[in-house]
């Protein structure tokens, strides 16, 4: 991929990221429940790589917060780290997992799903929340609540790819 193309699908990311959350529902809940702040980095791993998926994840919550106050202030440390670490391991497991088509493609989204949150929470246990946050507060907010966005994630990302795969507007393809 070009580094014109690149630049250009690394900015439609980001203005993804800042749009589907605030264009999605107004509601806290629902959008806990779905997530959508966090399909743009995935997606922009898998689609454009390591760098420029982290680019997306540190800047689709900054601009977000800045522009529609979500995610708000307490959350949006937790959320820069989380959604950096998505698109960051994302492309990287696209880049060097050994799998074959569509295998890559969900390995690299559960690996980043998981390092994802797993960064989030030790961002909030070690620094933000340090001395009161627990393993059962983590599992609460990163896992139980934001289960369903996962198994939406999951159908939703792959599909995305595999279009934007066939249309020659990923780096791998």
């Amino acid at each position: 991929m070009s580094k014109t193309k690149t630049l250009i699908m690394t900015a439609l990311m980001v203005a993804i990221g800042v749009a589907l959350p605030f264009v999605i529902i107004r509601s806290q809940q629902v959008r806990t429940l779905i997530s959508p702040m966090h399909i743009a980095p995935l997606l922009a791993g898998l689609v454009v790589g390591p760098g420029p998926g982290m680019t997306v994840g540190i800047l689709s919550p900054l601009l977000s917060s800045l522009l529609t106050g979500m995610p708000m202030a307490p959350v949006l440390p937790g959320m820069v780290v989380e959604l950096g670490v998505y698109g960051l391991i994302g492309g990287l497991c696209m880049k060097y997992l050994k799998l074959p088509g569509m295998k890559k493609v969900y390995a690299s989204l559960i690996i980043a799903m998981i390092m994802g949150r797993i960064a989030g929470g030790l961002l909030h246990a070690f620094v933000l929340d340090a001395g009161s946050y627990s393993l059962s507060t983590w599992l609460s907010s990163y896992v139980v609540a934001t289960a369903p966005g996962m198994v939406i994630h999951l159908i939703l990302i792959p599909l995305v790819y595999s279009a934007l795969y066939k249309a020659h507007l990923t780096y791998n393809s």
